[in-house]
């Protein structure tokens, strides 16, 4: 009798959402992929640049790539602190109404360049890290934690919940904006580059 009752229980206690997998390997695989495509997308981008190349503004107005880089290594620092603050409440899967924008329309939203944003004032370059090496690396210091957090976690991170300024996101909605956000300034940076009056002039050395 024991041995039929136990099941019984499980799939119970199942069926009611009383357990809970963690990270399901979709969103896990799906998660690190966005986020090592958009770091290797910025390395592509940032390598090899000489001073006047990094500090070139299309006009007066405009971020220079160096600016960017800044901004993304700030953000990434800010982006996961949200995260944190996410997962100090116990995960609630009854809010998960609360969450009206899918992952897909998210991603193309964040990482769209049509609709043009000014940032805070907390997400402002003002060159915190130093120099040019030293804020790349600033970026992939932080963005290296959010990576081996997702390989490892076992956080229920669809039912950990932040806002942004469009509504409510989960977790992982908040790695994949984190993402979304690189590649959106990425993008930025290119169109420095291609500008007509980029300097063309490139350096020997590489940030490692």
């Amino acid at each position: 009798m024991k041995k039929i009752i136990f099941p019984i229980v499980v799939l119970t206690l199942v069926g009611f959402g009383v357990i809970t997998s963690g990270l399901s390997n979709e969103d896990r695989e799906r998660t690190l992929a966005e986020l090592n495509k958009t770091q290797e997308r910025f390395m592509s981008v940032v390598g090899g640049l000489s001073e006047a190349q990094l500090n070139f503004k299309p006009t007066p107005e405009s971020w220079s790539v160096a600016e960017c880089v800044e901004h993304l290594a700030i953000s990434e620092g800010m982006i996961g602190g949200m995260l944190q603050g996410a997962l100090e409440t116990p995960a609630d899967p009854s809010m998960r109404d609360s969450v009206q924008i899918s992952d897909d329309k998210l991603l193309a939203m964040i990482s769209s360049r049509e609709k043009k944003v000014k940032t805070g004032e907390a997400f402002e370059p003002s060159g915190k890290f130093g120099s040019h090496l030293e804020t790349v690396n600033a970026f992939l210091d932080k963005r290296g934690e959010h990576i081996e957090y997702v390989k490892t976690t076992n956080d229920d991170l669809r039912n950990h919940y932040g806002k942004l300024p469009f509504g409510t996101v989960d977790g992982v909605q908040i790695l994949l904006f984190m993402s979304g956000h690189t590649e959106r300034h990425v993008t930025q940076m290119e169109e420095v580059i291609a500008h007509e009056n980029y300097p063309k002039t490139m350096s020997a050395k590489k940030p490692q």
